[in-house]
């Protein structure tokens, strides 16, 4: 890992440099070299330590079932064989027209192409209290130490935010033997990521497992005593005791760096079909970038691993001349999927589902083995399942392609869904 004071007389090879060691940044530099990049390669980031995963911090991690070598997503060895150059430093603008990244301290990486995964930030909570200790957010692996080295010595425990990170931690608390109390200000969990239904079965299961779950309820201050948080209060005066608060209330997509530099921004980084920017020496990748999709019928920002990890290896592939058969540099257009493992459900999405898109179940959810698929006009445009990773390997393929499958076919759990693909 090099220093942020760089040399910059040994470094006027101008190669590719990435901005973020993150999965996505992290895939786009492992790719470069799969698909026969010979320049130079350098990784920016401002973390120190080699790149790791992030997913596993609400919940291996946080357990302690994995520990750090567990996580990194390469040993250090894996960068000194493919010359991958680590730099921790933070990057502080770019100069397009001497194709210049600055860096803190002053140091400049010259570059030949340029590849933005800046990713993103937790959303503060912007309440009176918000800064006392005791508060904390999970997005790095500093904030997952700090969170569990106070898990032993905690009680209670208020998770603000009902999304992924906040229900997955919520599981591995109440695992812990902690009480619990998750506070959302929508009306159901995982609001904006699945069904009404799925969000009914969550909610279900999260109140079976001793977590206490406050939907439609608005934070309005975090109390506290000599600096340290003891209790969150609601909208509806209710005051509720805390040892200390994690909260996963979203994130903001990184962009400053590309804004600053005149690139454009509206929701992310955007980006055409092919995620480069509007400057050809510039292209950009993961959570802080707006990309066409087909799948969301426009342009779509996605906070997503795979999502990352695809973008990364569509665009090496482009950066090292590898053609579509069509003679052109294949768009990227790859079949959006996620997943969040809380206790023992693991829940698998695949496609981008409109909040009003039909809901057809297959499978009995009180099984805790159930799918849930998405239609719009008839046309199959997600599946959600829970403990069926049958049901999601077949979605993937499906929506691949154009979709031959039936709401009728999908709620008949006598019908056979293999059956689809040889058509």
């Amino acid at each position: 890992m090099s220093e942020a004071g760089i040399d910059e007389a040994g470094i006027e090879e101008a190669g590719i440099v990435i901005v973020g060691a993150g999965q996505g940044g992290f895939q786009a530099a492992a790719s470069l070299r799969e698909a026969g990049y010979e320049g130079r390669v350098v990784l920016v980031g401002e973390e120190p330590g080699l790149p790791y995963q992030r997913p596993p911090l609400s919940k291996a991690y946080m357990k302690g079932d994995a520990g750090i070598e567990q996580i990194e997503l390469r040993p250090a060895a894996f960068f000194a064989d493919h010359r991958i150059e680590l730099v921790n430093a933070r990057a502080t603008a770019i100069d397009r027209a001497a194709r210049r990244l600055l860096l803190e301290g002053g140091a400049r990486l010259p570059y030949a192409h340029l590849i933005l995964a800046t990713g993103a930030r937790n959303r503060p909570l912007p309440v009176p209290g918000h800064d006392l200790a005791g508060v904390f957010y999970l997005r790095t692996r500093a904030d997952a130490n700090a969170l569990k080295g106070r898990l032993d010595a905690a009680r209670r425990v208020v998770v603000i935010g009902a999304g992924f990170i906040g229900l997955e931690f919520a599981a591995v608390a109440r695992a812990l033997g902690h009480a619990v109390t998750v506070i959302e200000a929508a009306a159901r969990p995982l609001g904006r990521a699945v069904s009404p239904e799925m969000s009914a079965f969550f909610a279900q299961a999260h109140a079976a497992m001793g977590t206490t779950l406050l939907l439609g309820a608005g934070v309005v201050a975090l109390k506290g005593e000599g600096g340290h948080v003891t209790a969150v209060e609601t909208n509806d005066g209710a005051v509720h005791p805390a040892d200390f608060v994690l909260v996963g209330i979203g994130v903001v997509p990184n962009v400053e760096l590309a804004a600053e530099a005149g690139l454009e921004v509206a929701n992310g980084i955007v980006v055409d079909a092919h995620l480069a920017t509007r400057d050809p020496a510039i292209s950009a990748l993961g959570d802080a970038v707006a990309y066409p999709s087909r799948f969301a019928g426009g342009a779509v920002r996605l906070e997503s691993v795979q999502n990352a990890v695809d973008q990364a290896r569509s665009l090496a592939h482009r950066l090292t001349g590898k053609l579509s058969p069509s003679g052109e540099p294949a768009p990227f257009d790859a079949v959006p999927w996620f997943w969040s493992d809380q206790a023992d459900l693991k829940l698998q999405m695949v496609g981008l589902a409109a909040p009003t898109d039909d809901a057809v179940l297959r499978g009995d959810p009180a099984s805790r083995r159930f799918s849930v698929f998405r239609f719009r006009d008839g046309v199959l445009t997600a599946i959600e399942s829970v403990n069926r990773p049958a049901d999601h390997m077949l979605g993937r393929r499906l929506l691949a392609g154009t979709p031959a499958i039936t709401p009728g076919q999908a709620a008949d759990e006598s019908f056979e869904l293999k059956s689809l693909l040889a058509r």
